[in-house]
C-alpha cells in the first residue's frame, strides 16, 4: 500500500507531504484548491503523460515521489522485473523538467513503459471520467475478462499466440498468388540477381581489408621517399644519428677511466641507443624493399572496391546485407522452383493452425460465458447497495464472424433500471451519476478479484446527492477493508465516513497561490463536515449535525 506523497513545484503545490494507512481516505476542500492535482500528482508518478505547464511558476522541476510497502505475494512479480524493494519499501519518484522527464524505483532510472507495468500492479486510479469508458463495449470485454482472472488471461495468450502464427502464414500465402507467367518473370530475375552476386564472391570483411591495401599502394611512393630519409637520417653518411652516436661511444671510451662507476650506466644507455637505431635502420629498409609501387595492383583493388560498393548499394546498403539477400534470394528460387509443392504446404499448414485457433476460441468463449453469470449477478448486488433498488443487470455475449487476436467474442452489458423495462445497453440507458455508481460496483467486484492493494477515487460523487451519497460512502467503505482507498469528495456522507480525513485548501500569497493538505484530527473533521452541510455560515446546529453524522458513520465500521 501507499505510505507516502511527495510533491514539489507541481501546478498550484509548492511543497507537500501526506501520509497514508489503511483503511479509506477522503480528501475534501473547496472546489479549485488542488484536489485534483494531488491526484494528478500520483498519475504522473505512475508514467502517465506529463501536461504543459505543470512545473509551479518560477521553478525549474517539478518532483513527484511515492512510498509503497510491498506485501510478499508482489515480491516475485517485481523480482521477474529486476525490481528488489529494499526493507519492504518500494520508492517511485518522477522529476520534471521542461521538455523532459526522469522516472526511477528505489534510485535506479527506468523507463516509464517499465514504470507503468510495475505499477500497474500497486495502484489503480479512476478519473474523473474514466465512468465514461463504460459507453465502450471494448472496455465490458476487458472487465469480463479481468472478472474471469487466470484461466481466462492464460486462454488469451494462447489465443493471441495462434492468431499471429496465423497471420504470419496468410502473409506467406499471399506470395504465392500468381499465375504462371509472373512466376517466370520473379524467377528470373532472381536467377539473375543470385548469379551477380555469386559472380561478385563477397565476402565479410574484406572491404575493410583492400580499403587499407588500397590505401597503402595509393601512397607507396610517399612511403618509399619518406622511409629513405629515415634510413639515411638513422645510419646514412654525412651527419646520420649512427655515425654521430659513434662518434659519442669513441669519446666515452676516452675519459671512462677517470670516473667508471659513474660513467658506466651513461655508457651503457649509448650502447643501448645505438642497437635501437640498428633496429630500425634494418626494419625500415625491411619495410622499404616490400613497397609494390605497381600500377596494375592498384588498377585491380581499385576495381574490386567498386564491385564491392556497387553491391552494396544495390543489396542493403553493407556486405554483410548483401549477403543475407543472397540467402533469401537462394531460399526463394527454391520456393519459386517448388512453387506449387510450397503453396499446398503452406495451405495445409494454415489450415491446421486456424482449426487450432478456433478450438482455442471456443475454449475462452466458454470460460467468458461461465464467468458472465456470477459477475452480472455480483454487480447487481452491489448495484442494490448503492440504491439501485430495481436493477436488473446481464452481459450479453455475441460470436464474431472471424477470430480476432482477442478471441471471436464482443460482450455488452446491458440494465433495466426501472420494473417492467426491457434490458437495455448501458450506454442506452445510464446517465453520468449513474454511470459512476455503476464503475463503483465494478471497482467493488473486481477489489475482490484482483490483489491491487491500492484504489484511488477521483471524484467518485458526481452526480449524486442524499441517500445514494450514504450508499456510496458505505460501499468505499467496505472496500477499505480489504484495500487501501483514497478518495476526494465534495460530500459529507462520504467524508464522514473515513478512517483518514485530509483538508486541502488555497492558500493566496503576495503574487501567487498554492496549495496546502492538512491532515484533520476527529474534531477538525466534524468542523469541516460542518463547512460541508452548512456552507458559508456554521451554526452550532451544524456542527451538531456533523458531529452526529460523524458518530453514526463510526457506529457502522
Amino acid at each position: 500500500m501507499l505510505l507516502n506523497l511527495h510533491v514539489k513545484n507541481l501546478a498550484l503545490i509548492d511543497e507537500a507531504d501526506v501520509e497514508f494507512g489503511e483503511g479509506l481516505h477522503v480528501l475534501s476542500g473547496e472546489t479549485g484548491a488542488g484536489k485534483s492535482i494531488l491526484i494528478g500528482s500520483m498519475n504522473l508518478a505512475l508514467g502517465e503523460k506529463v501536461p504543459r505547464d505543470v512545473i509551479r511558476s518560477h521553478a525549474d522541476y517539478a518532483y513527484v515521489e511515492m512510498v509503497f510497502q510491498i506485501e510478499e505475494d508482489k515480491l516475485p512479480f517485481l523480482e521477474e522485473e529486476g525490481i528488489f524493494p529494499e526493507d519492504g519499501l518500494l520508492i517511485i519518484s518522477r522529476k520534471i523538467l521542461p521538455g523532459r522527464s526522469v522516472s526511477r524505483i528505489n534510485g535506479e532510472t527506468v523507463p516509464v513503459s517499465k514504470l507503468r507495468r510495475l505499477t500497474s500492479r500497486l495502484m489503480d486510479i479512476h478519473g474523473q471520467h474514466e465512468h465514461q469508458s463504460l459507453l465502450y463495449r471494448s472496455r465490458h470485454l476487458e472487465i469480463l475478462d479481468m472478472f474471469g482472472g487466470t484461466q481466462i488471461r492464460e486462454q488469451k495468450k494462447l489465443v493471441s499466440e495462434s492468431y499471429r502464427k496465423l497471420e504470419v502464414l496468410k502473409k506467406e500465402i499471399a506470395r504465392f498468388s500468381m499465375d504462371e507467367e509472373q512466376r517466370r518473370r520473379e524467377l528470373s530475375f532472381i536467377e539473375f540477381e543470385i548469379q551477380e552476386l555469386e559472380e561478385a564472391s563477397l565476402v565479410s570483411g574484406e572491404e575493410e581489408e583492400l580499403t587499407a591495401s588500397y590505401r597503402k599502394l595509393l601512397h607507396s611512393r610517399e612511403l618509399a621517399e619518406g622511409l629513405a630519409q629515415v634510413c639515411a637520417a638513422v645510419s646514412g653518411e654525412g651527419g646520420s644519428a649512427s655515425e654521430s652516436l659513434g662518434s659519442a661511444l669513441h669519446a666515452m671510451q676516452h675519459v671512462i677511466q677517470y670516473d667508471e662507476e659513474g660513467l658506466a650506466p651513461l655508457q651503457q644507455q649509448l650502447y643501448d641507443i645505438e642497437s635501437l637505431l640498428a633496429d630500425v635502420s634494418r626494419d625500415a629498409g625491411d619495410y622499404l624493399e616490400n613497397i609494390d609501387v605497381e600500377e596494375e595492383a592498384l588498377d585491380q583493388l581499385q576495381k574490386r572496391l567498386d564491385l564491392i560498393h556497387a553491391m552494396k548499394s544495390k543489396y542493403g546498403g553493407s556486405v554483410d546485407a548483401a549477403l543475407e539477400y543472397l540467402k533469401e534470394q537462394r531460399e526463394r528460387l527454391e520456393e519459386l522452383r517448388n512453387y506449387e509443392a510450397c503453396r499446398a504446404q503452406l495451405l495445409a499448414e494454415s489450415d491446421s493452425v486456424e482449426k487450432h485457433l478456433n478450438l482455442l476460441c471456443q475454449e475462452l468463449r466458454r470460460l467468458r460465458g461461465a464467468a458472465a453469470k456470477p459477475l452480472a449477478e455480483q454487480i447487481c448486488v452491489h448495484l442494490k447497495d448503492l440504491n439501485f433498488l430495481n436493477v436488473e443487470f446481464e452481459i450479453a455475449l455475441t460470436q464474431l464472424a472471424e477470430a480476432t487476436a482477442g478471441g471471436t467474442d464482443e460482450a455488452e452489458f446491458m440494465i433495466s433500471l426501472n420494473p417492467g423495462e426491457k434490458l437495455r445497453p448501458l450506454g442506452q440507458v445510464a446517465s453520468g451519476g449513474e454511470l459512476s455508481r455503476i464503475m463503483l460496483a465494478l471497482k467493488t467486484v473486481l477489489a475482490e478479484k484482483d490483489d491491487i492493494p491500492t484504489l484511488v477515487f477521483d471524484e467518485i460523487d458526481a452526480g449524486i446527492s442524499g441517500r445514494t451519497a450514504g450508499k456510496v460512502g458505505e460501499k468505499l467503505r467496505q472496500i477499505g477493508r480489504s484495500h487501501q482507498v483514497i478518495c476526494i469528495s465534495h460530500l459529507p456522507q462520504i467524508v464522514a465516513m473515513a478512517d483518514s480525513h485530509y483538508l486541502i485548501r488555497k492558500q493566496a500569497e503576495k503574487d501567487s497561490a498554492k496549495t496546502m493538505i492538512q491532515k484533520l484530527d476527529r474534531e477538525e473533521s466534524v468542523t469541516e463536515l460542518a463547512r460541508l452541510i452548512g456552507g458559508v455560515s456554521i451554526t452550532e446546529t451544524t456542527i451538531q449535525s456533523a458531529r452526529e453524522m460523524k458518530e453514526l458513520a463510526e457506529a457502522t465500521k
